[in-house]
């Protein structure tokens, strides 16, 4: 608990009587700011605004713009599971989020800021109302100001200037209030340089991943995991699909294995290529100030896992750190999201809610072609295709050893395993640099007196 004596005139002068404002790191931090060289954020941006609400009509990927959550825009791979907003009906150009852009959550999560690359922009995606774009009056700053705000001096404002009792919310005006340090330009352009190379990584990654996934397509299946699919199931099959009577099961099922039946290729099963198949231990975690970092399965998949608040002790870690190269899908939420666990997060920490997957040495295929495999279309269909459960859905351990797994020509998989070689490198690098950006401005601001 904290607690302290404010002055009546600091009670006047903000017009705020709650004690999170003005118990808050970012009182502190903005006294120190303010001492050097700064403006205000509403100074630096020609605009702070956001779109508005809009029709929205959302249809499938062929026909609609992907439109955005502010969750899946911090994702890694934020068009991965999003909607798609018409292109006929539901087009808004205030709504597209254009490059160099820096957004942040209006409602609920509170600080979770992102830098929008070319990608975005190119797909015409649109970002919904509860997102907050910031344009930088000076284009060559702008990765200069989303290093600032995302670094701990930076994000505290935004919980410092939040309102709301249950769901906290913060608004463009209470956003330009924010002071920005002015470090000298040469340290500047460095900064922004970091953040634009990282997010040019990030769109050359995405690039190479798309290609690989195209590879599976002679297996799509014309389905999205909530959608809508009907068929008939004879009871027979029922019988003898494990006594499943659910939908979910029975329909995405078949609609696997027909794909799969009509293949004249050889499918190898998930346990046959790994040497463990495996979640955390489930025990009760007491989080601690400085410890192992804990990555729940939401944080796994952001764009940048390493900035995670969470931490447990040494002793609590045991059985939840994962290793470099290993597999992680989510087993309950939203299915179907699977990681590579990148050098980057080696020795974290990660909920028992990710289940592990974990190849044998002499597997007849490698970590990276089966992460592009369960990235891709038939990969997630099959997946999500053994989920069960009424309003959460989950999946096990022993189902996901089912899954079969295409073993194409050797030429195509050494063209996957090349191109998901420099995919997971450039992710990795992308998340170096922008923390390389983050803990200069920290040290910089640190140092001052």
């Amino acid at each position: 608990m904290k607690y302290a004596t404010i002055n009546y005139n600091e009670i006047n002068s903000s017009l705020r009587f709650d004690g999170s404002y003005h118990l808050s790191e970012g009182v502190l931090y903005s006294s120190k700011i303010q001492k050097m060289k700064f403006d205000f954020l509403g100074n630096l941006a020609s605009e702070i605004f956001t779109a508005g609400r809009t029709k929205r009509i959302y249809t499938s990927k062929e026909k609609g713009y992907p439109y955005l959550s502010n969750s899946d825009i911090s994702k890694n791979n934020p068009f991965e599971n999003c909607n798609f907003n018409s292109k006929k009906h539901g087009f808004d150009e205030k709504s597209v989020l254009k490059e160099g852009m820096i957004v942040t959550g209006r409602v609920g999560a509170i600080g979770q800021t992102s830098y929008i690359n070319s990608e975005y922009e190119e797909l015409k995606a649109m970002g919904s109302d509860n997102i907050i774009r910031i344009t930088a009056k000076d284009k060559k700053i702008s990765g200069y100001i989303y290093a600032y705000l995302v670094s701990k001096y930076g994000n505290t404002f935004f919980h410092k200037l939040a309102s709301g009792g249950v769901q906290p919310y913060i608004s463009e005006e209470m956003i330009k209030a924010i002071p920005v340090p002015l470090l000298e330009e040469k340290k500047q352009q460095l900064l922004h340089q970091l953040i634009v190379d990282s997010a040019n990584l990030r769109v050359e990654a995405n690039q190479y991943l798309k290609e690989c996934l195209e590879l599976f397509d002679f297996m799509d299946i014309k389905y999205k995991s909530g959608g809508y699919i009907t068929s008939n199931i004879c009871i027979n099959k029922i019988n003898d699909h494990k006594k499943r009577f659910d939908a979910n099961y029975n329909v995405v099922s078949a609609n696997v294995e027909n794909i799969i039946n009509k293949q004249n290729i050889e499918f190898v099963t998930l346990k046959d290529l790994t040497s463990g198949i495996f979640i955390g231990p489930r025990s009760k975690r007491n989080y601690v100030q400085n410890g192992i970092p804990f990555l729940s399965t939401s944080e796994m998949q952001k764009a940048n896992p390493t900035k995670t608040e969470k931490f447990i002790s040494e002793k609590a870690s045991k059985g939840f750190i994962v290793k470099e190269g290993w597999l992680l899908t989510t087993r309950s939420g939203t299915l179907g999201d699977t990681v590579y666990s990148l050098p980057c997060i080696e020795g974290f920490a990660v909920s028992e809610d990710a289940i592990r997957i974990v190849l044998k040495d002499n597997s007849a295929v490698s970590n990276k072609y089966l992460f592009a495999f369960l990235k891709s279309n038939i990969g997630i269909n099959s997946l999500v295709s053994g989920s069960y459960g009424s309003v959460i859905l989950h999946l096990n351990e022993e189902y996901i050893g089912d899954i079969k797994v295409p073993i194409l020509d050797k030429d195509k998989i050494l063209l996957i395993e090349t191109k998901i070689e420099i995919y997971l490198s450039n992710i990795n690098q992308a998340i170096l640099q922008e923390n390389q950006a983050i803990d200069l401005i920290e040290k910089e601001i640190d140092a001052w007196q």
